[in-house]
């Protein structure tokens, strides 16, 4: 199947339309600050409306003027701050108004739904993040 790369400017208006109207939608993940968990465009994750929103929930947030899609890792209030599972420093921080959508399924090449999970052992892993992530990128990246 082909796909046509739409700017995120563009795309993620429309997606955002669509889940305020309780709609599920599928996007091509893009980038590999969510590796080992979503790797870039291998996976695809379903969005869905971003209720009840918890530290290891994956959201897709406008910070400033972009689009992230991470991993909550605290919630103050209604401010929240997210990482990438890929990233080994560097944080988000956006209001919980400004979540688009929450992933509820990451979807393999091969048509499996897989569940985000909150990845509590990976985050707690962040000291020693940067060794792991050199191993996956040099070993089972390249299986795929």
């Amino acid at each position: 199947m082909n796909s046509i790369p739409i700017p995120n400017n563009i795309l993620i208006p429309q997606v955002e339309e669509l889940i305020k109207r309780d709609k599920e939608v599928i996007i091509r993940a893009k980038g590999n600050s969510m590796l080992p968990y979503i790797k870039d465009g291998r996976d695809s994750v379903v969005l869905a409306q971003p209720k009840d929103l918890a530290v290891g929930d994956i959201v897709l947030a406008r910070v400033q003027e972009r689009f992230v899609m991470h991993r909550i890792i605290s919630i103050t209030g209604k401010t929240c701050t997210m990482m990438g599972d890929g990233n080994i420093r560097g944080t988000e921080v956006f209001c919980r108004e400004d979540a688009i959508g929450k992933v509820i399924w990451i979807v393999k090449p091969d048509g499996r739904r897989v569940a985000p999970g909150k990845a509590r052992l990976w985050r707690g892993l962040l000291p020693i993040r940067r060794y792991l992530l050199a191993l996956y990128r040099r070993t089972l990246l390249k299986l795929y």
